[in-house]
């Protein structure tokens, strides 16, 4: 992961960070001779198509679908970049666009949603992390163009587009109407719950790690200096800038490794430390939760691992998306470029997140989500909150160990929920264990 991928992110096109590198001439040179007998039955398949084809075809096309085809078969994040295709990610990087607000990843060709952002007109709509499109105003999608299905659900704030949409869990798929709109997200956000803070991180852009540092302090006064602990919501986060990611968990570290990244050269290996953009714990002595959901993908992934390795916070939520690889964008030249996957990032104690992503200390199902109920039902664990937490704020691990049973409250319907006055189950889940461990620490005083 490198700069910018916070910005490529909104655009719902890419996960993960994307470096800028010029094409060395020695990268190219480097190219075994020996391949040339497949390049020669490559171009041998090339004039095959060009003599015996039912309708002519054009080089640029064949060129085309032949680099697509290389990259495509490495990995869903590498790509080849012209055109319109080219054009988006520019655009992406110079400012806002006009669509729904979705992440998204090709996955055995079909698109799938890795997060809806905050706020987006995907999100208010229902589309939801895990969700597959199938069709786009009735157009079938699957085995097509990733760009393709990109560039059709963007469009002209106001215009209207219909997705259909298949979500493990239910039966048949169903179709939503959304209308386009301008996609501004506010990096970070953050309110007072009693006296909890609640940071909310949108994306990983530029000084997100000075932002966050800003909304607790602006939080720590506003309860008097009476902080009793931090949630950090990191939910239907796509990621962003690695090292954001890296003074985001600086906050709460005092030292030792946040993240390591390692790729097939030198010069991709790198060791990422805290101590670095900010000195000590910045609420030292307060319980962290950190909340992750199957849209936590990349850098919100390294923030969760690094906290969790080094026990300085409980995570808390559902498995994150697990995406594990770093890009790098090489332009070929002044229209032309590829994305390529070039290093995979571990976590202090060395773990990889690719595919497996981070699980959760406690597992907490959104069950205010009728549909998250149905999809996570036989998933669901008790709470154990002998690790991190408790260990911060000093509390007896043998008094948490009593508590054994299933936890009754998971039980709850969505309606029952509602009628409490709960609207985001998980977050009030995490400020009742803030506040449960609060009490066990003044006790065991």
């Amino acid at each position: 992961m490198r700069s910018r991928l916070a910005t490529l992110a909104r655009a719902g096109l890419l996960l993960g960070a994307v470096a800028m590198v010029p094409v060395g001439t020695a990268g190219l040179a480097a190219v075994d001779g020996r391949v040339a007998p497949q390049f020669a039955r490559l171009y041998t398949v090339y004039s095959l198509i060009k003599a015996h084809y039912v309708d002519p075809t054009d080089d640029d096309k064949l060129v085309k679908g032949a680099i697509d085809g290389m990259l495509s078969s490495l990995d869903p994040h590498s790509s080849y970049l012209d055109g319109a295709s080219l054009e988006r990610l520019r655009t992406m990087i110079d400012g806002g666009y006009a669509g729904l607000g979705i992440s998204v990843v090709q996955e055995d060709g079909a698109v799938k949603v890795v997060s809806p952002m905050r706020g987006s007109p995907a999100e208010q709509a229902g589309v939801k992390a895990g969700d597959y499109i199938t069709h786009l105003d009735g157009k079938f999608i699957v085995d097509g163009d990733l760009d393709d299905a990109v560039a059709k659900m963007r469009g002209p704030a106001g215009t209207q587009i219909k997705l259909t949409i298949y979500r493990p869990g239910r039966e048949e798929p169903f179709d939503l109407t959304l209308t386009r709109a301008v996609i501004t997200l506010e990096p970070v956000t953050s309110k007072l719950e009693g006296n909890v803070a609640v940071v909310t991180v949108n994306e990983f852009s530029h000084d997100v790690g000075r932002l966050v540092f800003e909304q607790i302090q602006k939080q720590r006064a506003a309860s008097g200096n009476h902080l009793t602990g931090v949630v950090l919501d990191l939910r239907s986060n796509p990621g962003g800038e690695l090292d954001e990611a890296v003074a985001l968990s600086d906050l709460f570290l005092s030292g030792g490794v946040v993240v390591s990244q390692r790729g097939r050269q030198a010069g991709e290996n790198a060791v990422y430390r805290a101590e670095t953009y900010f000195p000590g714990d910045l609420v030292k002595g307060l319980p962290v939760i950190v909340l992750i959901d199957a849209g936590s993908a990349s850098a919100s992934e390294i923030v969760a691992g690094a906290l969790q390795d080094q026990h300085r916070a409980l995570i808390m939520g559902e498995r994150s998306f697990g995406k594990g690889s770093v890009q790098t964008m090489i332009p070929i030249d002044s229209a032309h470029a590829v994305k390529l996957t070039t290093a995979r990032y571990y976590t202090p104690s060395g773990r990889s997140v690719q595919e497996g992503g981070i699980e959760p200390d406690i597992r907490v199902p959104q069950i205010s989500d009728p549909d998250a109920r149905k999809r996570s039902e036989k998933a669901l664990r008790e709470s154990d909150l002998r690790r991190h937490l408790v260990n911060e704020k000093g509390v007896d691990d043998k008094k948490l160990e009593k508590d054994n049973n299933p936890d009754p409250r998971f039980k709850m319907t969505p309606e029952e929920l509602t009628a409490k006055g709960i609207k985001d189950f998980q977050l009030w889940y995490a400020l009742q264990t803030i506040n449960r461990t609060a009490t066990l620490a003044v006790k065991g005083k």
